[in-house]
């Protein structure tokens, strides 16, 4: 259960990186893995559902457009690259990582690629709500003496 805990987690903060971030980590890396396709980048739609209030009914929302893939190490490790949007080298990457961190090289591509990710992703995170507290307005009401 912990490792389906982990491996989603990894998945979906692969899914929210910026493109640009992940490409430059995985550039400054060696890995170079020989893989096979079992489901080569495709772009295609899927249906994003909310809910009233954050726990009524569910609605359908609209549709995203999302890129899909999946591949195979020459090790046997199979990963998939599920991101938002048409980015099929997001996708390939993705699905990359996911594989290596199933792998013997999970200590180092944690290491490398997933924990600057998570590092920046919080850094930006932090920075948006040090921005929206600078805008705060306290609002207050004076008594005002009148009995």
């Amino acid at each position: 259960m912990a490792a389906e805990t982990n491996r989603r987690a990894w998945m979906s903060l692969l899914a929210k990186a910026p493109a640009e971030r992940l490409r430059v980590l995985w550039d400054a890396q060696s890995f170079a893995p020989e893989f096979n396709w079992l489901r080569a980048p495709e772009i295609g739609a899927t249906m994003v559902r909310g809910r009233t209030g954050g726990t009524g009914a569910p609605f359908n929302l609209g549709e995203m457009t999302v890129t899909r893939c999946s591949l195979q190490l020459a090790s046997g490790e199979v990963g998939h690259g599920y991101v938002q949007g048409r980015d099929k080298d997001k996708a390939k990457l993705a699905a990359l990582v996911d594989a290596l961190m199933q792998g013997d090289k999970a200590d180092v591509v944690k290491a490398t690629v997933l924990e600057p990710l998570e590092k920046a992703m919080l850094d930006a995170r932090e920075t948006r709500a040090a921005k929206a507290a600078a805008t705060k307005v306290d609002f207050f009401t004076m008594v005002r003496g009148e009995d």
